[in-house]
Parts: structure tokens; sequence; C-alpha cells
């Protein structure tokens, strides 16, 4: 459960990937920007809002798609048919029954599931058209039916305790906020914190409003920040605060705690995943940097992200983004949100925070997170595949290879006898092991490009071999 649940986060960022650029064409179609304005505006938005409009779908064909063994478009369209097929017939059953982007990760969870078992499936010979791959639509067809009856007759069950859910955090105000800040920061490791995030920005709360003369709700933090709604951006407005400022001045405290003779190659490291974080958002490179050799450092940032969301909130700043909080969401979306501003201020206290906090914490516990006599090894472009493959046990060892944006995730047969300091040696930042057949290797923006580079040189081992025999 736990390696599906990871399986799922990592699938949600492919339907994720896509918001960044309906976010800007939503934004673009508010026709309050020189030139486009008009007609060319309102194409802008319905580009835009069609892609919002369609969450359920999105996820229901990104999570297909990454759950299947090789990301095959069988499972892709299979996602596709069951999410459509599911929302038709619940909404037969009760035509008030909403389930948001929850059908979207239920029937991509399930057409992965099913196109991981019978996408090999023989069939008998007069059936043989729809054995193999083309088996999997079919199933998940049939499935979906039954999801959609299900949810017809029993989803406002479910309904009324995610209600029950989102009234509870958001009647604890602030306190609640503080809680899922922290939680989504904790639950990095685990690579779980997406499917939180799924609940926040794309199911907690509804907001409605009319597209083309007809009344459309919107759902999630996230989506009703871009349909218009003034109170939305609770859940993402702090992290602002934490990527552009509070990460970077902890980089700044990490470099000046590094012992001077190794401080050139620190800064060079320290100063891009800090621009990075500052940049676009993205915080795992540097956040990995510290996880493992001061987890207290690491327990604090969470505690400080959460502290940082509940007082976004109580300066009333609402400042939702498509992709994640960084300093390119923050112009992009400034005329939308709430406040802006103050995240500036704030911002620049937290920075303070984060240094002062960081700085010490690492020099009274003496974490060393770069070693004065750590020498980096530079592997080459063309041996890095054949070098990860050998610190994996070799091609024999590796099951299946995956990755996500910051994380190379490798199946294996076993994982005991692996050693993390060979992983270091190839530049990872940090080694994860779920259980004994599975280990994840931390590298940054890196891990989808050697990813493809191992999975090419295994076909080809493989297919050597095949041509040997």
């Amino acid at each position: 459960m736990f390696n599906l649940l990871q399986k799922i986060g990592k699938a949600l960022m492919t339907p994720i990937a896509v918001l960044p650029v309906a976010a800007l064409l939503l934004r673009l179609g508010f026709g309050d920007i020189p030139v486009i304005e008009g007609q060319i505006a309102s194409i802008m938005k319905s580009a835009g809002d069609a892609v919002f409009s369609h969450l359920d779908l999105l996820f229901g064909i990104g999570i297909a798609y990454g759950l299947a063994k090789n990301s095959d478009g069988a499972a892709a369209l299979s996602g596709a048919i069951g999410v459509l097929i599911a929302k038709a017939v619940y909404l037969n059953i009760d035509k008030d029954v909403n389930m948001g982007v929850f059908v979207g990760i239920i029937i991509g969870v399930l057409a992965g599931v099913l196109y991981n078992r019978f996408s090999d499936i023989k069939l008998p010979e007069f059936l043989g058209f729809f054995g193999g791959k083309r088996f999997v639509p079919i199933i998940t067809a049939v499935s979906a039916i039954a999801v959609g009856v299900l949810a017809g007759y029993f989803w406002h069950f479910a309904q009324t305790g995610i209600d029950a859910f989102s009234n509870a955090i958001i009647g604890l105000h602030e306190i609640g906020t503080f809680i899922y800040g922290t939680l989504n920061r904790l639950l990095i490791p685990l690579g779980l914190h997406h499917i939180l995030n799924s609940v926040f920005w794309f199911q907690l709360g509804e907001y409605s409003y009319l597209k083309e003369g007809v009344e459309v709700v919107a759902n999630g933090d996230l989506h009703r920040f871009f349909a218009g709604d003034k109170t939305a951006g609770v859940y993402m407005s702090g992290f602002y605060v934490i990527m552009m400022f509070g990460l970077p001045a902890t980089a700044y405290a990490i470099y000046l705690n590094t012992p001077k003779p190794s401080r050139k190659r620190a800064g060079a490291i320290l100063a891009g995943v800090a621009f990075t974080s500052f940049l676009t958002g993205i915080t795992e490179p540097l956040e990995f940097l510290f996880l493992f050799v001061a987890p207290l450092l690491f327990v604090i940032h969470a505690l400080l992200t959460g502290l940082a969301l509940a007082a976004a909130q109580i300066l009333e700043i609402r400042a939702g983004f498509g992709f994640s909080a960084g300093f390119i969401d923050y112009l992009i979306n400034y005329k939308l949100a709430a406040n802006p501003l103050l995240i500036l201020p704030l911002g620049a206290l937290f920075a303070l925070i984060y240094f002062f906090v960081s700085y010490y914490t690492i020099k009274s516990f003496k974490f060393k997170i770069f070693e004065e006599d750590e020498k980096e090894k530079v592997p080459q472009a063309d041996t890095l595949a054949e070098d990860f493959i050998s610190a994996l046990g070799g091609e024999k060892n590796i099951v299946q290879t995956d990755a996500c944006i910051t994380r190379l995730r490798m199946h294996v047969k076993d994982n005991t006898h692996l050693k993390d300091e060979d992983f270091t040696a190839l530049g990872a930042k940090g080694v994860i092991r779920p259980d004994r057949k599975s280990i994840q290797i931390v590298l940054g923006t890196r891990a989808e490009p050697i990813a493809e580079k191992i999975k090419n040189s295994l076909e080809k081992k493989q297919h050597r071999g095949q041509s040997i025999s």
C-alpha cells in the first residue's frame, strides 16, 4: 500500500504539469493586459478554463499513464474512457453527486492496475483481436460502470465525510492551515504530499460561477482561485514566503557553516538549488541536501512552513499558483491575488527567522552537510547510465525504472546489498528505502533524464541478449 501511494503521488505530477500553462492562459484571459483583450482575451480564458473544467479527466489519464508498468498509451486511454463512463453512470443515478477529481484518481489507479494485470492476457483465437493491451480499455470500462453505480448510491456518504473534514480544517482557521502546511513538508520524504495537496488544492470548498450562462462549480483552493473566488488561496499563499525567501536563507546558513576549503563547491551547489526554489518553487533539491544529515532542521522547516501559511492567512493574503510558489508564478498571478505585496515583508521576516534558526541549529548540533574532505565525483555523460546500473546491483537486480521530477524511483529484486555511498558518488542528495524491493535516489531535476538513459541502456542489453540467443 505504501508503494502504491508513492506511485500515485508520483503519477499525480503528470496531470499537474499541464496546470501552469492553463493558469497562464486563464490569467491572460482576464482582459486587463494591453493588446490581450476583447476576443483574444476571451479565447485565452476559454482555453485555460477547458483544462480546469476537466481536471477529473486529466487525473484519470495522467494517473493511469503514470502507474502503467511501461507508461503505455493504452493505460491512458483506459483512464479517459473509465472517467467518462463512471461520471455518466453516477450522474444518471443521482445528478447531485459531485466526485470532483476523486473520480479521476480512483479510475486512474484502477486503469493503471488493470493495465499491469491484463496487458499481456491471451484470449481464445476467435477473440484474439481483443487480447493484450486492447483488453485493458474493455475491462476498465466494465469496472468503471461498477464504480459509477457505487458512487451514484454511496458517494454522498463519502462526500459528507469530506465536507466534515473540510469544515473541521476551515473551522480551525489558522491552526488548521498550520497543520496542513506542516504535514505538507513532513510528507515530502515519503513522496505523499501530492496526495494531501490533491484534497486541499482540488477538492476543498466550492465556488459557483457562470460560464456561458451556465452555473459551474469549482472545487479546491487552486481551481477556485483561478475561477475568481476572492477567498481562495489560503492553502497556497504561505508557500511563496517559504520558497522565495525561507529556503534560500537556509541555503545561505548552510554555506556559512560549511568548512572554508569546501565553500566554493558548496556555494555553487547551494546557489543553484536556492535560485531554483526562488524562481520556480521546486524545493526538493535543496530540502534533500539537509533532510538526511540534519533531520532536526527539516522538522523545524516543516513547522515554519505551517507558521508561514498561518501568518499569510492572518494577513489575508490570497495568492494562488498554477505550478508552485516561485517568483514566476508570483508575477503571473499578481493581479489575481489579494494583498500580494504583503508577501514581500512577510518573506523578509521569515528569511531572517530561517537564517538564524538554520544557522544556529547547524552550528549547535554540528551537522556536517558538506564535509571538508568531501570530493564530488562527476561521472561522464556517456557512462552515467552504466554507473547507475552497476550501483543498483546490475541489470539482473533491476525490475522497473521510473522517476518523478527529482527522484529516481527503482523497483529492484533486493536493495539490502546496495550502498548509499555509491549513489552519493554519482551525485545523489539522498537515498530512501521504502522496503527491500524499492529504492529512491534523490537527484534533483536530473532524475528523469537519467531514468531514460537507464531504460535505454537496459533495452539495448536485452535486445543484444535476445539476438545472441
